[in-house]
Protein backbone atom coordinates (compact mmCIF):
# COMPACT_ATOMS: atom_id res chain seq x y z
CA UNK A 1 0.00 0.00 0.00
CA UNK A 2 2.99 2.30 0.96
CA UNK A 3 4.64 1.44 -2.55
CA UNK A 4 1.24 2.17 -4.43
CA UNK A 5 0.85 5.61 -2.58
CA UNK A 6 4.98 6.30 -3.35
CA UNK A 7 4.15 5.59 -7.06
CA UNK A 8 1.23 7.75 -6.92
CA UNK A 9 3.27 11.02 -5.37
CA UNK A 10 6.27 10.27 -7.67
CA UNK A 11 3.67 10.37 -10.78
CA UNK A 12 2.11 13.38 -8.92
CA UNK A 13 5.43 14.76 -8.34
CA UNK A 14 6.42 14.13 -11.90
CA UNK A 15 2.81 15.63 -13.04
CA UNK A 16 3.79 18.70 -10.98
CA UNK A 17 6.95 19.15 -12.01
CA UNK A 18 6.33 18.89 -15.81
CA UNK A 19 3.18 20.98 -15.60
CA UNK A 20 5.66 23.98 -13.75
CA UNK A 21 8.14 22.95 -16.63
CA UNK A 22 5.32 24.30 -19.36
CA UNK A 23 4.11 26.60 -16.97
CA UNK A 24 7.73 27.97 -17.10
CA UNK A 25 8.53 27.74 -20.97
CA UNK A 26 5.06 29.07 -21.46
CA UNK A 27 5.53 32.45 -19.04
CA UNK A 28 9.24 32.28 -20.70
CA UNK A 29 7.88 32.22 -24.05
CA UNK A 30 5.25 34.77 -23.19
CA UNK A 31 7.94 37.11 -21.75
CA UNK A 32 9.81 37.15 -24.94
CA UNK A 33 7.22 37.38 -27.36
CA UNK A 34 6.13 40.28 -25.14
CA UNK A 35 9.90 42.19 -25.46
CA UNK A 36 10.62 41.27 -28.90
CA UNK A 37 8.43 43.80 -30.32
CA UNK A 38 9.76 46.33 -28.10
CA UNK A 39 12.90 45.81 -29.35
CA UNK A 40 11.36 45.78 -32.91
CA UNK A 41 9.71 49.24 -31.80
CA UNK A 42 12.86 50.52 -30.40
CA UNK A 43 14.34 50.06 -33.44
CA UNK A 44 11.77 51.22 -35.61
CA UNK A 45 11.65 54.13 -33.36
CA UNK A 46 15.11 54.71 -33.62
CA UNK A 47 15.49 54.67 -37.45
CA UNK A 48 12.72 57.09 -37.03
CA UNK A 49 14.25 59.71 -35.53
CA UNK A 50 17.66 58.81 -37.68
CA UNK A 51 16.08 59.75 -40.60
CA UNK A 52 14.37 62.78 -38.98
CA UNK A 53 17.84 63.84 -38.40
CA UNK A 54 18.99 63.24 -41.79
CA UNK A 55 15.88 65.45 -42.97
CA UNK A 56 16.52 68.19 -40.58
CA UNK A 57 20.28 68.08 -41.88
CA UNK A 58 19.29 68.53 -45.09
CA UNK A 59 16.85 71.20 -44.28
CA UNK A 60 19.40 73.33 -42.11
CA UNK A 61 21.93 72.81 -45.42
CA UNK A 62 19.29 74.40 -47.59
CA UNK A 63 18.25 76.77 -45.16
CA UNK A 64 21.97 78.06 -45.31
CA UNK A 65 22.29 77.63 -48.63
CA UNK A 66 19.48 80.11 -49.24
CA UNK A 67 20.72 82.21 -46.51
CA UNK A 68 23.65 82.47 -48.93
CA UNK A 69 22.03 83.15 -51.88
CA UNK A 70 20.09 85.98 -50.04
CA UNK A 71 22.77 87.87 -49.12
CA UNK A 72 23.95 87.86 -52.64
CA UNK A 73 21.25 89.08 -53.64
CA UNK A 74 21.15 92.32 -51.27
CA UNK A 75 25.17 92.85 -52.06
CA UNK A 76 23.96 92.82 -55.75
CA UNK A 77 21.15 94.91 -55.60
CA UNK A 78 23.11 97.48 -53.06
CA UNK A 79 25.47 97.98 -55.29
CA UNK A 80 23.37 98.14 -58.20
CA UNK A 81 21.58 100.92 -56.20
CA UNK A 82 24.62 102.70 -55.76
CA UNK A 83 25.98 102.18 -59.03
CA UNK A 84 22.42 103.72 -60.01
CA UNK A 85 22.43 106.43 -57.39
CA UNK A 86 26.05 107.50 -58.32
CA UNK A 87 25.09 107.59 -62.19
CA UNK A 88 22.29 109.91 -61.48
CA UNK A 89 24.45 112.32 -59.31
CA UNK A 90 26.84 112.65 -62.05
CA UNK A 91 24.28 113.46 -64.37
CA UNK A 92 22.96 115.87 -62.52
CA UNK A 93 26.25 117.27 -61.91
CA UNK A 94 27.06 117.10 -65.36
CA UNK A 95 23.78 118.79 -66.18
CA UNK A 96 24.51 121.37 -63.60
CA UNK A 97 27.71 122.33 -65.81
CA UNK A 98 26.48 122.79 -68.71
CA UNK A 99 23.82 124.93 -67.84
CA UNK A 100 20.76 123.12 -68.85
CA UNK A 101 19.23 123.28 -65.33
CA UNK A 102 18.42 126.30 -62.53
CA UNK A 103 20.24 125.43 -59.91
CA UNK A 104 20.85 127.04 -56.20
CA UNK A 105 23.11 126.29 -52.87
CA UNK A 106 25.70 127.69 -51.05
CA UNK A 107 28.76 129.26 -52.35
CA UNK A 108 30.84 132.27 -53.21
CA UNK A 109 30.53 135.80 -54.76
CA UNK A 110 33.88 137.25 -56.02
CA UNK A 111 33.04 141.03 -57.38
CA UNK A 112 35.99 142.50 -59.78
CA UNK A 113 35.37 146.15 -60.53
CA UNK A 114 38.25 148.52 -61.82
CA UNK A 115 40.28 150.57 -60.20
CA UNK A 116 38.66 154.09 -58.41
CA UNK A 117 42.24 155.66 -59.04
CA UNK A 118 44.23 156.45 -62.26
CA UNK A 119 47.25 158.33 -62.13
CA UNK A 120 47.37 161.14 -64.38
CA UNK A 121 50.58 159.50 -65.98
CA UNK A 122 48.99 156.10 -65.70
CA UNK A 123 47.59 154.10 -68.98
CA UNK A 124 43.29 153.65 -68.13
CA UNK A 125 43.61 150.90 -69.86
CA UNK A 126 46.08 149.31 -67.07
CA UNK A 127 43.21 149.98 -64.63
CA UNK A 128 39.64 148.21 -65.52
CA UNK A 129 38.65 144.40 -65.63
CA UNK A 130 39.30 142.32 -68.70
CA UNK A 131 38.40 139.42 -70.07
CA UNK A 132 41.88 137.31 -68.48
CA UNK A 133 40.62 139.05 -65.06
CA UNK A 134 37.53 136.83 -65.21
CA UNK A 135 38.96 133.79 -66.88
CA UNK A 136 40.72 133.34 -63.91
CA UNK A 137 38.43 133.77 -61.49
CA UNK A 138 36.17 131.20 -63.64
CA UNK A 139 39.42 128.48 -63.99
CA UNK A 140 40.25 129.08 -60.16
CA UNK A 141 36.98 128.33 -59.29
CA UNK A 142 36.70 125.13 -61.69
CA UNK A 143 39.54 123.78 -60.19
CA UNK A 144 38.53 124.26 -56.52
CA UNK A 145 35.08 122.21 -57.18
CA UNK A 146 32.35 124.78 -58.60
CA UNK A 147 29.62 123.11 -59.77
CA UNK A 148 27.52 126.05 -61.67
CA UNK A 149 29.05 129.44 -62.18
CA UNK A 150 27.62 132.58 -63.52
CA UNK A 151 28.99 136.05 -64.78
CA UNK A 152 26.96 139.25 -63.73
CA UNK A 153 23.98 136.23 -63.98
CA UNK A 154 24.68 134.95 -67.17
CA UNK A 155 25.41 131.34 -66.66
CA UNK A 156 28.81 129.93 -67.88
CA UNK A 157 29.54 126.66 -70.01
CA UNK A 158 32.22 125.12 -71.43
CA UNK A 159 31.36 126.80 -74.68
CA UNK A 160 31.01 130.23 -72.81
CA UNK A 161 33.47 133.28 -74.91
CA UNK A 162 34.11 135.84 -73.34
CA UNK A 163 35.61 139.01 -75.39
CA UNK A 164 36.99 142.32 -73.75
CA UNK A 165 35.90 145.48 -75.87
CA UNK A 166 37.54 148.64 -73.92
CA UNK A 167 35.63 149.33 -71.04
CA UNK A 168 32.55 146.31 -71.77
CA UNK A 169 32.82 142.70 -72.08
CA UNK A 170 30.82 140.16 -73.61
CA UNK A 171 29.71 137.42 -72.66
CA UNK A 172 28.59 135.15 -75.38
CA UNK A 173 26.19 137.33 -77.15
CA UNK A 174 25.59 139.66 -73.95
CA UNK A 175 27.24 142.80 -72.83
CA UNK A 176 28.37 143.42 -69.43
CA UNK A 177 30.10 146.46 -67.73
CA UNK A 178 31.92 146.49 -64.24
CA UNK A 179 31.54 145.51 -61.35
CA UNK A 180 31.43 142.52 -62.56
CA UNK A 181 30.01 139.68 -60.42
CA UNK A 182 30.91 136.70 -60.31
CA UNK A 183 28.84 133.79 -58.23
CA UNK A 184 29.83 130.13 -57.72
CA UNK A 185 27.90 127.03 -56.51
CA UNK A 186 29.73 124.92 -54.29
CA UNK A 187 31.98 123.86 -50.96
CA UNK A 188 31.83 128.30 -50.00
CA UNK A 189 35.08 127.92 -47.83
CA UNK A 190 37.00 125.50 -50.22
CA UNK A 191 36.13 128.35 -52.69
CA UNK A 192 37.28 131.10 -50.87
CA UNK A 193 40.32 129.17 -49.78
CA UNK A 194 41.47 128.62 -53.01
CA UNK A 195 41.24 132.40 -54.33
CA UNK A 196 43.20 133.85 -51.06
CA UNK A 197 46.04 131.44 -51.38
CA UNK A 198 49.31 133.39 -50.68
CA UNK A 199 50.26 134.67 -54.33
CA UNK A 200 46.96 133.08 -56.07
CA UNK A 201 44.54 134.60 -58.12
CA UNK A 202 43.14 137.26 -55.17
CA UNK A 203 46.94 138.20 -55.48
CA UNK A 204 47.42 138.34 -58.58
CA UNK A 205 44.29 140.57 -59.70
CA UNK A 206 45.36 143.39 -57.19
CA UNK A 207 48.89 143.49 -58.32
CA UNK A 208 47.44 143.92 -62.02
CA UNK A 209 44.95 146.76 -60.21
CA UNK A 210 41.66 145.19 -59.68
CA UNK A 211 39.60 145.71 -56.93
CA UNK A 212 38.30 142.26 -55.47
CA UNK A 213 35.82 141.11 -53.19
CA UNK A 214 35.38 138.05 -51.95
CA UNK A 215 32.26 136.68 -49.65
CA UNK A 216 30.69 133.68 -48.84
CA UNK A 217 27.06 132.51 -49.74
CA UNK A 218 24.36 131.13 -47.63
CA UNK A 219 22.37 130.61 -50.81
CA UNK A 220 23.37 130.85 -54.55
CA UNK A 221 20.49 130.91 -57.71
CA UNK A 222 21.28 130.83 -60.97
CA UNK A 223 18.48 129.76 -63.53
CA UNK A 224 19.23 127.33 -66.57
CA UNK A 225 21.94 128.60 -69.65
CA UNK A 226 20.19 131.50 -71.60
CA UNK A 227 18.10 133.07 -68.54
CA UNK A 228 19.63 135.48 -66.47
CA UNK A 229 19.94 135.25 -62.42
CA UNK A 230 19.78 138.08 -60.14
Amino acid sequence: MRKNNIRWMTGLLVIIGFLLTLSYKTAADQVSQEKEPNYFEEDQLRNTVLEEQEKNYELEEEWRSLQTQVREMEETLAQNEESSFNLVEDLEKLRMLTGEVGVGGPGIEVTLNDHTFVPEEGNPNDYIVHERHIQQVIDELLLAGAEAISVNGYRISKDTFIQCMGPVIKIDNNTSTAPFVVKAIGDSEQLETSLKLNGGVQDSLVNENIEVRIQTENQVTMQALGGVSD
